[in-house]
């Protein structure tokens, strides 16, 4: 069954995009990245690629 989020479609806030960049530098994988943020995987992907973000294939 699939992770419900609350935070569906709410605009990301500066700290989140921070956690983000910080998280993806560590090298963390996209789930974990949701995960830490409560954000699904399309929405921290989708961020990311706006942002020019590499982010690890690891799960």
């Amino acid at each position: 069954m699939a992770e419900k989020f609350e935070r569906h479609r709410q605009a990301w806030t500066t700290d989140e995009v921070q956690k983000l960049h910080l998280l993806a530098a560590k090298g963390m994988s996209l789930k974990a990245i949701g995960k830490a943020l409560t954000r699904s995987e399309e929405s921290v992907q989708a961020r990311a690629k706006i942002d020019k973000l590499k982010i690890s294939k690891m799960r």
